[in-house]
């Protein structure tokens, strides 16, 4: 299982790049996040994007109703049934975002040179001339010299489907703008976003709320992408209002930074948050192009020693209408590996896109070859020395588990947990193996009856009345790098004797044989509680 690591500080031999890469059993330790939508909520385009690595399907509240959601979802569940994939739900609000709206959906073409009026006005039909949006004080916010992007479903930087605008003039409620690109516009909706500007609006509006209480608590949503997200207080009025819709006390909240506000007051959103996506469409408009790979760095930097996951966004734009990304995206996805990124995030690649299923298979292989010449060395020693002493107890038991593992070349780590939190920890610290997260049940109603199918197969076999928070730590586990979990028998409780912990780790072990994650003779670090305290041991396995 365990593959040959190369530096890339050291000389290799070039011809050794051409040689085909090994299969493995995971796609990649790199997750992936799919936005599902109209190309990808068949069951068998689904099934074809989990196969491929899609291990988190993302719901975009930005466009469509909730029964449209709803109909993808319980495709997603068919294709998860049928693949036996797990995958988790995130649901991702609109925010204070700014549409143009264009009711007759008809191709609306835009001049270089040419004005053009933003209105209030929504009941005018959008023209050449005239684009309706969806806020009125978009007036009072604005001056003549600011720039205001506008582009199908987000502005992506292309000539032709995204057009760039600079504001002459405020007339009343209305916006006159200077068109400085020719580019043609389709569809109903197009996002508007105004560069370095603050829009007065509520990070988790109305709308917002109404979707959460009602689609996301039906759903149990895993993960919460919480848009526009600009100061720490955002993050802590979502987490509130999430705490009083039932079981979504457990969602994750995962803050989206997409503008310099959100920048300038990172540490604190990151303090509060539970992982970060760098959203790199709109926040790539307000920054200067020299200073894009440099706020990547530094946020993921700052993610990864602070152990929670981090997501980057639009990678390869270019594969919504090509089967092949470009040399730069390519390269990209590359660098957002070895910068320290948690998970890929596809968007309009996935969500209207020609080819999800080939996206989500390239992008996977792409992050494998990366993995591979990842500098985990040099990555231990600075989060390590980043940590300090004295380390925590769990601290140190999972910096442990990690050094234990590359020291014997083991082919896994595998982790007892109830909370996830252990997991999580031996994760921060990118081990080159993956890391088995077996998450084991606290049980507190006999109503349910669970199948142990396998190390990633999780089936429920009646409805439960009592939604168990071990589901909700098994799928966020989905989206953090090299974590891969497993839902143990709840028959062998969390708090459980150490003959009992043998025959859970016996049933995985065997199962990953039979999956041909570990074979004879390998070695596995495995991570456990025994009594009061915490144990890490190392075990060969036999023929």
């Amino acid at each position: 299982m365990q593959s040959s690591h190369l530096l890339l500080e050291e000389p290799i031999r070039m011809a050794s790049i051409l040689e085909p890469s090994k299969a493995s059993f995971f796609p990649a330790m790199t997750k992936i996040v799919g936005t599902l939508g109209p190309r990808s909520r068949s069951v068998e385009v689904l099934s074809g994007c989990l196969k491929a690595g899609m291990s988190v399907a993302r719901f975009d509240f930005s466009w469509h109703d909730p029964e449209y959601h709803q109909e993808t979802l319980e495709n997603l569940k068919a294709a998860v049934k049928l693949t036996k994939k797990l995958c988790a739900v995130m649901l991702d609000t609109v925010g204070p975002e700014l549409q143009v709206v264009n009711k007759s959906e008809k191709a609306i073409s835009l001049e270089a040179d040419a004005t053009v009026i933003l209105t209030p006005d929504e009941g005018q039909e959008a023209s050449s001339n005239l684009l309706p949006i969806n806020f009125d004080g978009l007036s009072k916010a604005v001056k003549k010299g600011d720039t205001i992007f506008i582009g199908q479903y987000l502005f992506t930087g292309s000539e032709t489907t995204s057009v760039w605008l600079e504001v002459s003039e405020v007339q009343g409620n209305d916006v006159v703008c200077v068109i400085k690109n020719t580019a043609t516009l389709t569809g109903a909706l197009f996002t508007l976003h105004a560069s370095q500007i603050r829009i007065e609006l509520p990070t988790l509006s109305d709308k917002d709320k109404e979707v959460i209480s009602s689609w996301g608590v039906k759903n149990k949503i895993d993960f919460l992408s919480l848009s526009y997200t600009r100061h720490a207080e955002d993050v802590r009025h979502a987490r509130e209002f999430l705490s009083k819709q039932g079981d979504l006390y457990q969602t994750q909240i995962f803050a989206k930074i997409e503008n310099i506000e959100g920048l300038n007051h990172f540490d604190e959103i990151l303090q509060e948050a539970d992982g970060i996506i760098l959203s790199r469409g709109n926040l790539g408009i307000d920054l200067p192009p020299e200073k894009v790979f440099l706020f990547q760095k530094a946020a993921l930097y700052k993610c990864n020693v602070a152990g929670k996951p981090a997501v980057v966004t639009r990678v390869v734009d270019s594969m919504t209408d090509n089967l092949r990304p470009t040399r730069a995206e390519a390269t990209d996805v590359a660098n957002a590996v070895l910068d320290g990124s948690d998970a890929i995030l596809l968007g309009a690649e996935t969500l209207r896109g020609l080819y999800p299923v080939e996206t989500i298979s390239t992008v996977g292989k792409i992050c494998a070859e990366a993995e591979k010449v990842f500098n985990q060395d040099l990555y231990f020693k600075k989060t390590v020395k980043y940590v300090g002493e004295p380390m925590t107890h769990l601290e140190s038991i999972a910096s442990s588990a990690v050094r234990a593992a590359i020291k014997v070349k083991a082919s896994v780590i595998i982790c007892f947990t109830s909370s996830g939190r252990a997991a999580r920890l031996i994760a921060k610290y990118r081990p080159t193996m993956p890391v088995l997260s077996v998450v084991i049940p606290r049980l507190k109603t006999n109503q349910l009856k669970w199948s142990f199918s396998g190390a990633f197969e999780m089936q429920l076999i009646m409805p439960c009345s009592s939604h168990l928070k071990e589901e909700f730590v098994a799928r966020q586990s989905l989206i953090v790098r090299g974590l891969f979990p497993m839902l143990a028998d709840p028959r062998h409780p969390a708090e459980s004797t150490s003959a009992t912990n043998e025959s859970v780790l016996k049933v995985a072990l065997d199962h990953g044989k039979a999956s041909g994650v570990v074979k004879p003779h390998d070695r596995v670090v495995v991570c456990q509680k025994v009594g009061d305290a915490s144990v890490v041991k190392i075990i060969e396995l036999e023929d």
